[in-house]
């Protein structure tokens, strides 16, 4: 579906760049992936620390607020740059964006269980665990997407 070269494939023409052309163009879709997730996690964890700490709202809530922040931002960028398979029809969109968001509210659960079992039960400090919690929600996040959110059934 995508013959245009986006910015990422306009990077690896850099002369500097071009040794790395096959192993990105053989990995493009997980390095791209470990990218954005990265860029999701630091939304997530920078807007939990902003709701938890300066706005001072409970540790679920506060998770809960950055949850809908960062799957947004995930949502955004895994259709215009991770997955390659998107929809085409508006229906198919909606469909997709349904799919995103569901297969994000169970790893949200997962999330939320991690988080009330280590500050709440364990009494681990928040952050950490939000941190750690990402990393193992980040790896469910990309089986999700490839699987059941973006394929060229939608």
């Amino acid at each position: 579906m995508k013959n245009k070269k986006d910015i990422f494939d306009r990077l690896m023409s850099i002369r500097i760049l071009r040794r790395f052309q096959p192993l990105y163009q053989q990995y493009k879709e997980v390095l791209l992936y470990l990218f954005f997730g990265g860029l999701t996690f630091l939304v997530s964890v920078g807007s939990y620390i902003f709701f938890e700490s300066a706005v001072k709202i409970i540790p679920l809530i506060a998770n809960l607020f950055s949850w809908i922040l960062a799957v947004t931002f995930a949502y955004v960028t895994n259709r215009a740059w991770v997955f390659s398979d998107t929809a085409g029809t508006f229906s198919g969109i909606i469909k997709e964006i349904a799919a995103f968001f569901l297969g994000r509210a169970a790893t949200l659960i997962m999330e939320e269980v991690i988080l009330f079992l280590g500050i709440t039960v364990i009494g681990l400090g928040s952050i950490p665990v939000k941190v750690a919690a990402q990393i193992l929600v980040i790896i469910s996040n990309y089986f999700i997407s490839k699987m059941a959110v973006f394929n060229s059934k939608n």
